[in-house]
């Protein structure tokens, strides 16, 4: 498999109970969940999801509590077979894949970075760092060698003899995906990852992710219940309901054109200025206002350029990225796009931004 590998999932359903195939005939026939529980007493967990993950991105699948995210996310290992539908990686339908094979694509091919941590009590920091490869078979001094570089890099040099119980939570995940990357794997699993720690070591624990992905661009699947996360990691973005994608793409086009009375509600108190980058409201003409008040980052906050502007809204700015021009900013503009879509009138509001899974 690529070193970068690609994850396709196609028409996927899952259908939790003893008869999942004759449940599965009254699904495709236009079945809910709420129906297919009540008259046939099967749980409709996933329903014809189609997502493209692509290589080197992070696809955050986001969604409340019961809406499918964690079964999704355990369908791309196999730890949950589906009643129908395909998942490839890098073109091959791991479906098809025998016991020796799977085994294979999970030590090799996959990590998985886990919400409470799953270090073993008894090893020492260096030791679980360095697991996947120990269980695969590798030399030590190989991966003892990796493994103590990757405690470094994630803020850990000097802790290797330490025990779990030893560091804060924080540490703790830091060690998590220490291990990950010593496991040298393309796909990063990450189920709610971060969803244990407290506000201010979350924050952390994004931005080193981040850091890190623009070194190494691996490919990440991130499970989350929280938006504001979820806009901050995502490369591609994946909401769910009730086992059905509502809406999934870039996160800037989902957060200025939501498709779904539910998707206005989902992100109807978020801090649009915070969130909304320069390259996503600003003009990509060639042709000049009249005059420009400076230069802004094509990735930059809308926020941070409101605080540049002392919010004059007669302004306008060159866009750039990578030292060239790519269009001009106008303040107007910016201002109208914090406006958000209206929510409806029984709004979720609060309930749906930190639901815990």
């Amino acid at each position: 498999m690529d070193r970068n590998a690609s994850i396709s999932i196609r028409h996927l359903y899952k259908i939790f109970g003893p008869q999942p195939q004759k449940a599965l005939e009254h699904v495709r026939a236009g079945m809910g969940k709420t129906e297919l529980m009540a008259r046939h007493r099967h749980v409709l967990g996933l329903r014809d999801i189609n997502v493209e993950m692509k290589a080197g991105e992070i696809t955050v699948i986001m969604g409340l509590s019961g809406s499918g995210k964690s079964t999704l996310i355990r369908h791309v290992n196999r730890l949950i077979e589906p009643t129908a539908g395909e998942i490839m990686i890098d073109g091959e339908n791991i479906l098809a894949f025998g016991e020796t094979r799977l085994r294979d694509l999970r030590r090799r091919h996959m990590s998985m970075v886990f919400q409470h941590f799953a270090l073993l009590p008894h090893k020492t920091v260096l030791d679980n760092a360095g697991m996947a490869r120990a269980v695969r078979g590798d030399d030590r001094s190989t991966y003892e060698r990796d493994a103590r570089a990757w405690l470094e890099r994630v803020g850990l040099g000097g802790q290797e003899d330490q025990y779990p119980h030893q560091l804060s939570g924080g540490m703790q995940q830091r060690v998590g995906i220490a291990r990950a990357l010593t496991s040298n794997a393309p796909i990063m699993l990450m189920d709610e990852a971060f969803s244990a720690l407290d506000p201010l070591i979350r924050t952390d624990m994004q931005d080193l992710l981040l850091e890190l992905q623009q070194e190494l661009q691996k490919t990440i699947v991130f499970i989350s219940h929280d938006l504001d996360e979820a806009l901050k990691l995502a490369d591609h973005l994946v909401i769910l309901k009730d086992g059905i994608v509502v809406q999934q793409g870039e996160p800037q086009e989902i957060l200025l054109n939501p498709n779904d009375p539910y998707i206005v509600d989902f992100i109807s108190d978020i801090n649009r200025a915070r969130v909304l980058r320069v390259r996503s409201v600003m003009d990509a003409a060639t042709d000049p206002p009249a005059q420009t008040a400076g230069k802004v980052d094509a990735d930059a906050t809308l926020e941070s350029v409101i605080a540049l502007s002392a919010g004059d809204t007669t302004l306008s700015y060159e866009v750039h990225r990578a030292g060239a021009q790519v269009g001009y900013l106008n303040m107007q503009k910016l201002v109208r796009a914090l406006v958000p879509t209206q929510a409806s009138q029984n709004g979720m509001r609060n309930s749906t931004r930190r639901d815990p899974d």
